[in-house]
């Protein structure tokens, strides 16, 4: 693995107004602590050295307040005009080296039981196998989701959803390993990373693991009101 991660911190907010039109998403809190915060701290954990955050909305509240950190070296990537997700990390692919990375979303907070998720989805990362390797809980465990699911899920851990069902089994966390290839063979400059998951699903190198532990989709004010009132009040986010 790179030593290297990649938080994606550039979005608009959109579903997130009237709160974002002041203050980035990856800023707002949950349980005291900044949702890039919660994303940096668990590369941390697993033993990452650096970080690329990508920057557009609001770009200089969230490059003030990373100066504070100190445990990572924090890497500015300032975009002149939205690239999404895909085209977020090609910008910053540099970085990584030749090695598989994370990236990570910075709004999607998730509490881990026992071994980081983070640090099993590096034990379980097969570059003969995958191109990219995504963490999924079931749709019926995930807290704040209101959709209708993102993959199927077989035994051996591929994902798929060409063809699948209007509902489907899983919701992809947030997470991700990536293999530097499959983002060097897109040549578009703006696209979303799920080009590169339909290219790996094809290719049936697609795969997740399963996240041990609770998650809270803090996608509306709403969602993150309840998060944190569900923190606060010591029920967590566990579906009863």
């Amino acid at each position: 693995m790179s030593d290297t991660a990649m938080v994606l911190a550039a979005g608009l907010g959109l579903r997130m107004r009237p709160l974002t039109l002041e203050r980035p998403k990856p800023l707002l809190e949950v349980g005291g602590r900044t949702m890039l915060d919660h994303a940096l701290d668990k590369l941390k954990e697993a033993g990452m050295k650096r970080a690329v955050v990508n920057v557009f909305h609001l770009a200089e509240q969230i490059e003030e307040h990373l100066a504070g950190r100190r445990d990572l070296e924090i890497i500015i990537s300032r975009e002149n005009e939205l690239l999404d997700t895909g085209g977020g990390i090609k910008k910053a692919l540099r970085h990584f080296g030749s090695k598989p990375f994370f990236a990570l979303n910075a709004d999607l907070p998730w509490l881990d039981e026992g071994e980081p998720s983070l640090v099993r989805m590096a034990e379980a990362w097969d570059k003969s196998r995958m191109d990219v390797l995504l963490l999924v809980m079931p749709s019926g465990k995930a807290r704040g989701f209101s959709g209708k699911g993102d993959f199927m899920m077989e035994p051996d851990g591929s994902l798929w959803r060409k063809g699948a069902p209007e509902v489907k089994s899983h919701v992809w966390i947030s997470a991700q390993i990536m293999s530097p290839e499959v983002i060097c063979e897109v040549s578009e400059k703006v696209f979303s990373n799920n080009l590169v998951f339909d290219k790996a699903e094809t290719e049936g190198k697609l795969f997740g693991i399963l996240h041990h532990g609770t998650c809270h989709h803090a996608g509306t004010p709403e969602d993150l009101a309840e998060a944190n009132r569900l923190l606060a009040s010591g029920e967590g986010w566990a579906v009863p």
